[in-house]
């Protein structure tokens, strides 16, 4: 067995359909992982909010490894404006987001939506508006804590809506 390396490796290099929103998110880490896992899982577009780390960050930059350039984003105000936005351009508004109403992320069915939104809740306080939002998904967890860090959330949302949509 031999391991791979990036210059042995040929991706499909899809796009899929999907936007995320970051929801005030705060830490540098944590955007330039957005960039990074977004580009891995073929997003569209990321919105950040104006309050966001800047993307000339140190942090940032080394976390997102040369992703910053190679996916489409831009920054919002105010976040119900965004919402409503993207809701009138035909996008479904799929919040993760552990609420009464959340469907187990296996169980839901993304290819029943032609345009998605994912939406990433602070790292404090979650969603803003979860009022705004279509659908909630939370991912069924098996230790004691109730949460994860919110780009490991969407990492396995990326994985689960690329996987359906893919096929």
């Amino acid at each position: 067995m031999e391991q791979l390396t990036h210059y042995n490796i040929e991706n499909k290099q899809q796009k899929f359909p999907i936007t995320i929103v970051c929801d005030a998110i705060r830490t540098p880490e944590n955007i330039g992982m957005c960039f990074r896992i977004s580009e891995s899982f073929g997003v569209e577009k990321i919105y950040f909010h104006e309050n966001s780390p800047s993307l000339e960050n140190r942090k940032v930059i080394k976390t997102a490894r040369n992703t910053i350039n190679q996916i489409e984003h831009d920054f919002y105000s105010d976040f119900s404006t965004t919402i409503n936005k993207l809701k009138s351009e035909g996008n479904t508004i799929i919040g993760i987001e552990i609420t009464d109403k959340s469907i187990n992320i296996q169980d839901f069915n993304f290819k029943n939506h032609e345009k998605i939104v994912l939406l990433l809740g602070s790292e404090r306080n979650g969603i803003e508006n979860v009022d705004l939002v279509d659908y909630t998904v939370a991912i069924p967890m098996f230790g004691r804590n109730s949460s994860m860090n919110v780009i490991h959330s969407l990492a396995i949302t990326l994985y689960e809506t690329t996987n359906q949509l893919a096929k």
